[in-house]
Protein backbone atom coordinates (compact mmCIF):
# COMPACT_ATOMS: atom_id res chain seq x y z
CA UNK A 1 0.00 0.00 0.00
CA UNK A 2 1.74 3.31 -0.92
CA UNK A 3 1.14 6.46 0.41
CA UNK A 4 -0.05 9.00 -2.44
CA UNK A 5 0.85 12.55 -1.81
CA UNK A 6 -1.34 14.13 -4.53
CA UNK A 7 -3.67 14.22 -7.08
CA UNK A 8 -4.58 17.11 -8.96
CA UNK A 9 -6.67 17.83 -12.27
CA UNK A 10 -4.26 19.63 -14.11
CA UNK A 11 -6.30 19.71 -17.13
CA UNK A 12 -10.01 18.26 -18.11
CA UNK A 13 -9.35 14.39 -17.03
CA UNK A 14 -5.74 14.61 -17.01
CA UNK A 15 -4.25 14.45 -13.65
CA UNK A 16 -0.87 14.46 -11.68
CA UNK A 17 -0.49 11.51 -8.97
CA UNK A 18 2.76 11.73 -7.01
CA UNK A 19 3.22 8.72 -4.97
CA UNK A 20 5.84 8.12 -1.76
CA UNK A 21 7.64 4.71 -2.99
CA UNK A 22 11.49 5.81 -2.42
CA UNK A 23 12.95 2.11 -3.63
CA UNK A 24 11.38 2.23 -6.81
CA UNK A 25 12.53 6.19 -7.18
CA UNK A 26 15.97 5.30 -6.20
CA UNK A 27 16.06 2.74 -9.68
CA UNK A 28 13.76 4.96 -12.17
CA UNK A 29 14.97 6.27 -15.32
CA UNK A 30 13.63 8.09 -18.06
CA UNK A 31 11.68 5.79 -20.35
CA UNK A 32 10.73 3.24 -17.70
CA UNK A 33 7.35 2.55 -16.80
CA UNK A 34 5.08 0.97 -13.93
CA UNK A 35 1.88 -1.27 -13.28
CA UNK A 36 -0.37 -0.31 -11.18
CA UNK A 37 -3.91 -1.46 -9.65
CA UNK A 38 -7.04 1.37 -8.70
CA UNK A 39 -8.28 -1.26 -6.13
CA UNK A 40 -8.29 -4.79 -5.70
CA UNK A 41 -6.11 -7.64 -6.90
CA UNK A 42 -8.42 -8.13 -9.50
CA UNK A 43 -8.90 -4.75 -11.35
CA UNK A 44 -6.98 -4.38 -14.57
CA UNK A 45 -3.49 -3.85 -14.44
CA UNK A 46 -2.40 -0.57 -16.42
CA UNK A 47 0.56 0.23 -17.33
CA UNK A 48 1.82 3.74 -17.15
CA UNK A 49 5.00 5.68 -18.40
CA UNK A 50 6.52 7.16 -15.14
CA UNK A 51 6.55 11.01 -15.36
CA UNK A 52 9.01 12.25 -13.29
CA UNK A 53 10.86 10.83 -9.91
CA UNK A 54 12.43 12.54 -7.09
CA UNK A 55 15.38 10.43 -5.42
CA UNK A 56 16.06 12.28 -2.71
CA UNK A 57 12.46 12.91 -1.63
CA UNK A 58 11.28 8.82 -2.68
CA UNK A 59 8.78 10.14 -4.78
CA UNK A 60 6.95 9.26 -8.33
CA UNK A 61 4.78 11.07 -10.33
CA UNK A 62 1.83 10.09 -13.00
CA UNK A 63 0.35 11.10 -15.19
CA UNK A 64 -3.20 9.62 -15.97
CA UNK A 65 -5.82 10.63 -18.23
CA UNK A 66 -9.24 9.08 -17.33
CA UNK A 67 -10.78 7.90 -20.38
CA UNK A 68 -11.49 4.21 -19.45
CA UNK A 69 -13.04 2.16 -16.31
CA UNK A 70 -9.44 1.21 -14.90
CA UNK A 71 -7.78 4.99 -15.69
CA UNK A 72 -11.36 6.50 -14.07
CA UNK A 73 -11.34 4.29 -11.08
CA UNK A 74 -7.63 5.72 -10.56
CA UNK A 75 -8.18 8.99 -10.78
CA UNK A 76 -10.42 9.11 -8.50
CA UNK A 77 -8.25 7.72 -5.54
CA UNK A 78 -6.92 11.26 -3.55
CA UNK A 79 -3.81 12.52 -1.73
CA UNK A 80 -3.81 10.66 1.54
CA UNK A 81 -5.76 7.59 0.60
CA UNK A 82 -3.03 4.70 -0.41
CA UNK A 83 -2.20 2.88 -3.91
CA UNK A 84 -2.79 -0.70 -3.71
CA UNK A 85 -0.04 -2.01 -6.26
CA UNK A 86 2.88 -0.84 -8.19
CA UNK A 87 5.23 -2.92 -9.85
CA UNK A 88 8.75 -1.55 -11.75
CA UNK A 89 10.25 -0.49 -12.72
CA UNK A 90 10.12 -1.94 -15.98
CA UNK A 91 10.81 -1.47 -19.67
CA UNK A 92 14.28 -0.20 -21.21
CA UNK A 93 14.99 3.12 -20.19
CA UNK A 94 15.81 5.89 -22.80
CA UNK A 95 19.21 5.76 -24.57
CA UNK A 96 20.59 8.78 -23.04
CA UNK A 97 23.75 10.36 -24.49
CA UNK A 98 25.21 13.32 -26.14
CA UNK A 99 23.19 13.56 -29.84
CA UNK A 100 24.67 17.39 -30.24
CA UNK A 101 20.65 18.63 -31.03
CA UNK A 102 17.75 16.55 -30.31
CA UNK A 103 14.11 17.82 -30.98
CA UNK A 104 11.23 16.14 -28.75
CA UNK A 105 7.55 15.78 -29.90
CA UNK A 106 4.94 15.47 -27.41
CA UNK A 107 1.35 15.33 -28.44
CA UNK A 108 -1.19 15.57 -25.61
CA UNK A 109 -0.59 13.30 -22.78
CA UNK A 110 2.85 12.65 -24.44
CA UNK A 111 3.96 15.58 -22.66
CA UNK A 112 4.22 13.84 -19.29
CA UNK A 113 6.87 11.04 -20.42
CA UNK A 114 8.67 13.65 -22.76
CA UNK A 115 10.04 15.39 -20.05
CA UNK A 116 12.30 13.79 -18.07
CA UNK A 117 13.45 12.52 -21.27
CA UNK A 118 14.37 16.14 -22.28
CA UNK A 119 15.62 16.74 -18.81
CA UNK A 120 18.10 13.91 -18.78
CA UNK A 121 19.74 14.71 -22.53
CA UNK A 122 19.87 17.98 -21.55
CA UNK A 123 21.81 17.14 -18.68
CA UNK A 124 24.00 15.40 -21.12
CA UNK A 125 24.57 18.35 -22.77
CA UNK A 126 22.10 18.03 -25.56
CA UNK A 127 20.73 21.01 -26.95
CA UNK A 128 16.81 20.44 -26.98
CA UNK A 129 14.36 21.36 -29.08
CA UNK A 130 10.50 20.94 -28.25
CA UNK A 131 7.37 20.62 -29.84
CA UNK A 132 4.78 20.42 -27.41
CA UNK A 133 0.48 19.61 -29.32
CA UNK A 134 -2.64 19.83 -28.05
CA UNK A 135 -6.05 19.85 -29.60
CA UNK A 136 -7.27 22.98 -27.64
CA UNK A 137 -5.10 25.14 -25.04
CA UNK A 138 -7.01 23.42 -22.22
CA UNK A 139 -5.61 20.47 -22.89
CA UNK A 140 -1.75 21.96 -22.13
CA UNK A 141 -0.02 21.07 -19.24
CA UNK A 142 3.60 21.28 -17.85
CA UNK A 143 3.97 23.79 -20.63
CA UNK A 144 6.39 25.74 -18.01
CA UNK A 145 8.41 22.58 -17.49
CA UNK A 146 9.49 21.17 -20.54
CA UNK A 147 10.62 25.22 -21.77
CA UNK A 148 13.25 25.10 -18.66
CA UNK A 149 14.48 22.01 -19.98
CA UNK A 150 14.28 22.99 -23.71
CA UNK A 151 16.58 25.56 -25.48
CA UNK A 152 13.66 25.93 -28.23
CA UNK A 153 10.42 25.49 -26.79
CA UNK A 154 7.16 25.53 -29.62
CA UNK A 155 3.67 25.21 -29.00
CA UNK A 156 0.78 24.14 -31.68
CA UNK A 157 -2.63 23.87 -30.80
CA UNK A 158 -5.23 21.67 -33.37
CA UNK A 159 -7.70 25.24 -32.65
CA UNK A 160 -5.35 28.37 -32.28
CA UNK A 161 -6.20 28.67 -28.73
CA UNK A 162 -2.66 28.82 -27.97
CA UNK A 163 0.63 28.72 -29.61
CA UNK A 164 0.58 28.02 -33.14
CA UNK A 165 -2.40 26.70 -34.84
CA UNK A 166 -1.01 23.72 -36.06
CA UNK A 167 -0.09 20.07 -36.13
CA UNK A 168 3.13 18.87 -34.66
CA UNK A 169 4.02 17.87 -37.44
CA UNK A 170 4.80 21.28 -39.33
CA UNK A 171 7.24 23.13 -37.36
CA UNK A 172 9.26 19.54 -37.00
CA UNK A 173 9.05 19.50 -41.13
CA UNK A 174 10.14 23.34 -41.32
CA UNK A 175 13.25 22.89 -38.38
CA UNK A 176 14.65 19.48 -40.52
CA UNK A 177 14.33 21.56 -43.68
CA UNK A 178 16.72 24.07 -42.08
CA UNK A 179 18.86 21.97 -39.35
CA UNK A 180 18.44 18.25 -40.62
CA UNK A 181 22.43 17.95 -40.23
CA UNK A 182 22.35 19.49 -36.71
CA UNK A 183 19.69 17.26 -35.52
CA UNK A 184 20.93 13.91 -34.20
CA UNK A 185 17.58 12.59 -32.75
CA UNK A 186 13.91 12.95 -33.04
CA UNK A 187 11.93 11.52 -30.24
CA UNK A 188 7.88 11.41 -30.36
CA UNK A 189 5.55 10.43 -27.58
CA UNK A 190 1.96 10.88 -28.48
CA UNK A 191 -1.02 9.43 -29.88
CA UNK A 192 -0.28 7.03 -31.98
CA UNK A 193 -1.47 8.19 -35.45
CA UNK A 194 0.29 11.72 -34.58
CA UNK A 195 3.74 9.49 -34.05
CA UNK A 196 2.85 7.62 -37.47
CA UNK A 197 2.99 10.78 -39.44
CA UNK A 198 6.06 12.10 -37.62
CA UNK A 199 7.84 9.08 -38.31
CA UNK A 200 7.16 9.82 -42.28
CA UNK A 201 8.15 13.36 -41.98
CA UNK A 202 11.76 12.77 -40.69
CA UNK A 203 12.20 9.62 -42.95
CA UNK A 204 13.48 12.07 -46.28
CA UNK A 205 16.00 14.05 -43.79
CA UNK A 206 17.72 10.43 -42.91
CA UNK A 207 17.48 11.98 -38.79
CA UNK A 208 17.12 8.81 -36.43
CA UNK A 209 13.50 8.75 -34.81
CA UNK A 210 12.35 7.19 -31.63
CA UNK A 211 8.56 6.82 -30.96
CA UNK A 212 7.57 5.25 -27.66
CA UNK A 213 4.21 2.82 -27.85
CA UNK A 214 3.30 2.41 -23.90
CA UNK A 215 -0.25 3.12 -24.83
CA UNK A 216 -0.44 -0.31 -26.62
CA UNK A 217 0.47 -2.23 -23.59
CA UNK A 218 -1.85 -4.42 -21.06
CA UNK A 219 -0.29 -6.84 -18.96
CA UNK A 220 3.09 -5.22 -19.33
CA UNK A 221 5.22 -8.24 -18.56
CA UNK A 222 5.60 -9.98 -22.07
CA UNK A 223 2.29 -12.83 -20.56
CA UNK A 224 -0.39 -12.01 -22.91
CA UNK A 225 1.12 -10.56 -26.73
CA UNK A 226 -1.41 -8.17 -26.41
CA UNK A 227 1.35 -5.38 -27.21
CA UNK A 228 2.56 -7.19 -30.46
CA UNK A 229 3.97 -4.90 -32.74
CA UNK A 230 6.39 -5.45 -35.89
CA UNK A 231 9.41 -3.41 -36.01
CA UNK A 232 11.19 -4.31 -39.48
CA UNK A 233 10.63 -7.93 -39.76
CA UNK A 234 10.66 -8.72 -36.74
CA UNK A 235 7.59 -9.28 -33.81
CA UNK A 236 8.60 -7.72 -30.43
CA UNK A 237 6.44 -7.10 -27.58
CA UNK A 238 6.47 -3.48 -26.53
CA UNK A 239 6.67 -4.05 -22.63
CA UNK A 240 9.85 -6.08 -22.74
CA UNK A 241 11.41 -5.17 -25.83
CA UNK A 242 10.60 -1.48 -25.40
CA UNK A 243 8.81 0.58 -25.01
CA UNK A 244 10.59 2.64 -27.33
CA UNK A 245 11.35 1.47 -30.67
CA UNK A 246 13.25 2.97 -34.19
CA UNK A 247 9.86 4.93 -35.56
CA UNK A 248 10.77 4.19 -39.22
CA UNK A 249 10.87 0.22 -38.52
CA UNK A 250 7.30 0.34 -36.64
CA UNK A 251 4.66 -1.33 -38.92
CA UNK A 252 2.00 1.70 -37.63
CA UNK A 253 -0.52 0.42 -39.55
CA UNK A 254 -0.94 -3.09 -38.01
CA UNK A 255 -0.26 -1.10 -34.86
CA UNK A 256 -3.23 0.95 -35.58
CA UNK A 257 -5.11 -2.08 -36.48
CA UNK A 258 -4.24 -3.42 -32.98
CA UNK A 259 -5.51 -0.67 -30.63
CA UNK A 260 -9.00 -0.43 -32.44
CA UNK A 261 -9.27 -4.41 -30.78
CA UNK A 262 -10.81 -3.92 -28.20
CA UNK A 263 -13.27 -0.85 -28.36
CA UNK A 264 -16.42 -3.15 -27.88
CA UNK A 265 -15.10 -4.45 -24.50
CA UNK A 266 -13.99 -0.92 -23.54
CA UNK A 267 -17.40 0.58 -24.30
CA UNK A 268 -19.06 -2.44 -22.64
CA UNK A 269 -17.17 -1.94 -19.42
CA UNK A 270 -17.28 2.20 -19.11
CA UNK A 271 -21.13 2.11 -19.84
CA UNK A 272 -21.00 -0.48 -16.78
CA UNK A 273 -19.44 1.23 -14.39
CA UNK A 274 -21.08 4.74 -15.50
CA UNK A 275 -24.24 2.92 -14.85
CA UNK A 276 -23.37 1.59 -11.30
CA UNK A 277 -21.55 4.95 -10.01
Amino acid sequence: MLPILKNDEIAPNIFEMVIEYPRLAQKAQPGHFVIVMSDTEVSERIPLTIADFDRKAGTLTLVIMAIGTSTRKLVRLKAGEKLPTMIGPLGHASELKNFGTVMMVAGGVGTAPVYPIARALREKGNRVISIQGARTKELLFWTEKLSAVSEEHIITTDDGSAGRKALVTEPLREILETKSKEIGCVYMIGPAIMMKFCAQTIVPFGVKGVASLNSVMIDGTGMCGGCRVTIGKDTKFTCVDGPEFDASLIDWDILLARQKMYCEEEKCSLNHYICNT
